[in-house]
């Protein structure tokens, strides 16, 4: 590439906040909906999340979860049996008062007259509703109906859900009034199998960002003011962005007895003597993952996907194609069944109001992975032109550009061809992960005391700026790694 960065794209270094926020917008991800902090996930967005989730649901199914549904809305009560969980969600919670709404006639100061839509005094609630924050509550009020003897146990159970979190800064995918996510509950007859369980999600939780977003990730655990509400322990996935802050990705929570409590759940033992109250575990991820993977991979051009996770591995583009159409077709033809077959996940993008240019630019800020370019001359000479969205192919002269375009011959076959994209795409997955694993690696920094951190944070240049962007090993404050 030969520009700088992409019309319409603030540089990552001028104002990382802008930045992020404008490759957002030309992927085409999101939408502002008219709801404050509410955000409308568009198709693009949702393929990448669906993948995710697919991923995910498999992943958690192996473990011996089941998918289940519960409501949106929670009696207000069952906030209140557990103190630290409601404590921890109060100043978020939406709360629904009433069941109907009335149409009255209001007089404005004019004299004149208006419909209105209120809430019916009539039709308030016995109880006030809250829109779900998190399930526990609603999830542990059914457990206590579910499990009665050790042969319930272990019962876990996984939820694809939206929640709502009253946000007055938001921002997209990172943080917003309303998100998607999967929330995993799990009850145990032991404590050990419960800890067990927590530290299994958190290492799947790990894999899948690894090998599939192609996000190197610390795993570790929150101090007690950080822990979940209502938790005995909080483990967490934290992924490190370009500006040198950690983002939360995913969180395996240890609950102990506290939900068993507050919601009498017990099971008889196996010897049949006694009753104990179950071992609870729950964990989450949500599309902050895709936040996640815009920060770490993305650059002044738009988007960059991963190809494992890319919604569209390879976007062909006929160029001057009204000069020789049938030339095109018939090579284009045995290359597209040719790709499917190998599954490669393809798009003809062969609209007629739009010059290939215009193409280019719009499926590059998508972050699609490979670009195919097809003419008549390229038909004629039974080759195409393949270009990289990030990375470059290997080259003889080092004193050239990195050669983010080549061309390829299709004389071997369009089966031997879809097998070369393939391994392409493979080796561009691998070349995403060790680019943020070296990022990472040199921007974790191994501690032996307070003040050494202390002087380290100081001496970063970026230092409480969420808008630095660090190009140097190093230059960012990053990770800490202490004995304490």
């Amino acid at each position: 590439m030969t520009a700088t960065k992409q019309e319409g794209i603030t540089s990552m270094k001028e104002d990382y906040s802008q930045w992020y926020v404008d490759v957002i917008s030309n992927a085409d991800m999101v939408d502002q909906s008219p709801v404050k902090g509410c955000m409308v996930i568009k198709p693009w967005a949702m393929s990448i999340w669906e993948a995710t989730r697919d991923e995910l649901d498999k992943r958690i199914k192996e473990t011996g979860a089941e998918n289940a549904y519960f409501p949106l809305l929670i009696p207000q009560s069952f906030l209140s049996r557990e103190a630290a969980h409601v404590d921890g969600f109060a100043k978020e919670c939406a709360v629904v008062t009433h069941h109907r709404l009335s149409l009255v006639e209001n007089e404005n100061a004019d004299g004149s007259k208006e419909q209105m839509i209120v809430p019916d005094p009539a039709a308030k609630l016995e109880e006030p509703l809250i829109v779900r924050p998190t399930s526990e509550t609603m999830i542990w009020h059914m457990f206590g109906k579910w499990i009665d003897s050790y042969r319930s146990l272990p019962l876990k159970i996984n939820q694809w859900a939206n929640v709502m979190r009253w946000e007055m800064r938001t921002r997209p995918f990172l943080r917003s009034a309303e998100f998607l996510w999967q929330e995993g509950h799990t009850a145990h007859a032991t404590r050990e199998e419960a800890e067990a369980c927590a530290k299994e999600m958190l290492d799947i939780y790990a894999d899948v960002v690894a090998k599939l977003l192609a996000i190197p990730v610390i795993k570790g655990a929150k101090s007690p003011t950080e822990r979940f509400a209502g938790a005995e322990d909080t483990l967490t996935i934290e992924a490190l962005m370009p500006n040198g802050w950690a983002l939360q990705s995913g969180t395996s929570h240890f609950l102990g007895q506290n939900f068993a409590k507050a919601f009498d759940v017990t099971f008889q033992t196996s010897d049949g003597k006694s009753r104990d109250y179950v071992w609870a575990t729950s964990w989450g991820v949500s599309t902050r993952l895709l936040g996640a993977l815009v920060m770490t991979h993305s650059d002044d051009f738009g988007l960059v996907l991963p190809p494992r996770l890319a919604p569209i591995q390879l976007v062909i583009i006929p160029v001057a194609a009204n000069k020789d159409p049938d030339a095109i077709h018939a090579l284009l033809l045995p290359l597209i069944h040719a790709f499917k077959a190998k599954n490669i996940r393809i798009k003809l993008d062969d609209r007629p109001n739009l010059r290939p240019g215009a193409k280019f630019f719009e499926w590059e800020k998508k972050g699609v992975p490979l670009r195919l370019e097809i003419g008549p001359r390229d038909a004629k000479n039974n080759q195409c032109i393949i270009a990289r969205r990030f990375g470059a192919f290997p080259h003889d002269d080092d004193d050239t550009q990195p050669l983010t375009k080549n061309i390829f011959s299709l004389d071997a076959g369009p089966e031997a061809f879809a097998d070369e994209m393939v391994q392409l795409l493979e080796s561009m997955q691998s070349e995403l992960f060790q680019a943020a694993q070296t990022k990472l690696y040199h921007n974790t920094h191994r501690i032996d005391s307070y003040e050494d951190m202390k002087a380290k944070l100081l001496a970063a240049p970026s230092n409480n700026d969420e808008n630095h962007s660090g190009d140097t090993d190093g230059d960012i404050p990053g990770f800490f790694l202490v004995p304490w």
